[in-house]
């Protein structure tokens, strides 16, 4: 099972592939697509979804996961990562793959088993689950697509192993 996760924004947005093979999760790809603060909406959304297509059909994910925004005190904030997000179900449309949101305390939860972490206790659950080394650094960005991807593996090996159980 291979996922692209996305940690959106319209001026940077995170980016990371997971493989996931007989229980073992193994880092494909990670990194930060950034567009200039200068450029309007329209343009940065449209060479976001370019970059993201790009890295989309180079690894050929099967399915595609994404952080859901929330409105907290800055609604306008919330407005640009949800168009952010429509970037990502776009590829996902395009590519013929599923498309998948998680909220943030779920995406925590999943990878360091609480809800409320730390970006610095995200980061480390992040570098343990996929065996890196002590001098990987990436960028907070794709950390956290990274976290949505684990996550998202996570959540469809227990469905699957409800499903399975329902079957009993």
């Amino acid at each position: 099972m291979r996922v692209l996760g996305i940690d959106p924004g319209t001026f940077k947005m995170g980016v990371g592939i997971i493989e996931y093979i007989n229980g073992e999760f193994n880092l494909v790809y990670s990194g930060v697509l950034k567009a200039s603060r200068n450029m309007p909406i329209h343009q940065r959304l449209d060479l976001l979804h370019k970059k993201l297509l790009e890295i989309s059909i180079k690894y050929k994910p099967i399915e595609i996961a994404a952080e859901q925004p929330f409105v907290s005190n800055n609604v306008k904030t919330a407005i640009a990562i949800g168009q952010a997000q429509s970037v990502a179900m776009i590829i996902a449309g395009c590519q013929g793959v599923e498309f998948f949101n998680y909220m943030p305390t779920e995406i925590k939860k999943s990878v360091t088993d609480y809800g409320l972490s730390t970006k610095m206790q995200v980061y480390e659950m992040v570098k343990s689950i996929l065996e890196l080394p002590d001098s990987w650094i990436e960028k907070e960005d794709a950390t956290d697509a990274l976290a949505v991807a684990i996550c998202h593996i996570n959540t469809m090996q227990f469905s699957s192993v409800l499903n399975t159980a329902e079957y009993m």
